[in-house]
């Protein structure tokens, strides 16, 4: 198995919610396992509470049988329009979401990962004998699926808004 290059995978999506409530599902890290499948859950650590720079949580993942955790930091909390935080580990992981207003109505999100090094050998095989052989098609799947899952519960609840409106 050689080594592979850094992974960086982007996906987009459409969704028809305004930026302000995508960003405030998105950046509530506690609700993340209802849209990742790969997330379980998280947490906000050291009594952060919301989603602001420096803040940390814990993250609970799992693909498979595998299990880990992480505690990342946020590093862009700009309420409708980004939010991003820093994965630590061997692989420095920086995850983002882009949010962009669409002219017609809606929001263009744009989800992205980067890591600046390639992922260790032993996780690489760990991550191969839970059946994951191309981790990039393997994460822009999982991806396309949070933003699916995200699309559905924010476009509820734009819907809710809009019949509630005299």
């Amino acid at each position: 198995m050689s080594r592979p290059d850094p992974l960086a995978v982007t996906v987009r999506r459409d969704i028809d919610a305004s930026p302000q409530t995508v960003y405030a599902l998105i950046s509530d890290v506690t609700r993340m396992g209802e849209f990742s499948p790969e997330t379980r859950g998280a947490a906000w650590l050291g009594g952060a509470t919301a989603p602001v720079v420096g803040a940390r949580f814990k993250g609970r993942n799992g693909i498979g049988i595998l299990r880990w955790s992480t505690k990342p930091t946020v590093t862009a909390a700009d309420a409708g329009r980004r939010f991003a935080f820093d994965v630590p580990g061997p692989s420095h992981s920086q995850w983002s979401y882009d949010l962009e207003p669409q002219p017609a109505g809606g929001t263009r999100v744009t989800e992205s990962i980067a890591q600046s090094q390639p992922l260790p050998l032993a996780i690489r095989l760990m991550q191969r004998a839970a059946g994951v052989t191309d981790r990039a098609e393997h994460l822009r799947g999982g991806m396309m699926t949070t933003l699916d899952r995200l699309a559905a519960a924010a476009e509820i609840h734009h819907n809710a808004q809009d019949t509630v409106r005299p």
